[in-house]
């Protein structure tokens, strides 16, 4: 099997569990703790097409940094890519690549989508 690439939080208990899911399957995986090493926006940009979801609709809306960054619902895709790029914490956790898809992992049970597919 392929490795897959998840984009994980230590500290979020659904990107525990879907790491775990993972590991209990024995998936090959490589981890990338995006706070300590976060993705460039090139990268945010593909993932954003592997994902099939507009930045949006993956974007944590809830964390204070969404407003510091002036965004709202009227802000461009560029706007939110840029804005995760500066600041990781607003990409939600955890994403889960293999090839080209990917999924956000929320429920984490959406990870094994892509072991089934």
């Amino acid at each position: 099997m392929e490795t897959l690439t998840i984009y994980h939080n230590p500290r979020c208990s659904k990107s525990r569990t879907a790491l775990a899911l993972l590991q209990e399957r024995s998936v090959p995986l490589e981890i990338v703790e995006y706070l300590k090493h976060p993705p460039t926006r090139a990268q945010l940009k593909e993932l954003r097409q592997k994902l099939d979801l507009t930045p949006g609709q993956w974007v944590r809306k809830g964390e204070p940094e969404y407003k510091a960054a002036g965004l709202g619902n009227d802000s461009t895709e560029d706007q939110i890519l840029d804005a995760m790029a500066k600041c990781p914490v607003l990409i939600e956790r955890p994403v889960v690549v293999r090839g080209t898809r990917a999924v956000v992992g929320r429920p984490p049970e959406r990870v094994i989508d892509l072991l089934e597919s």
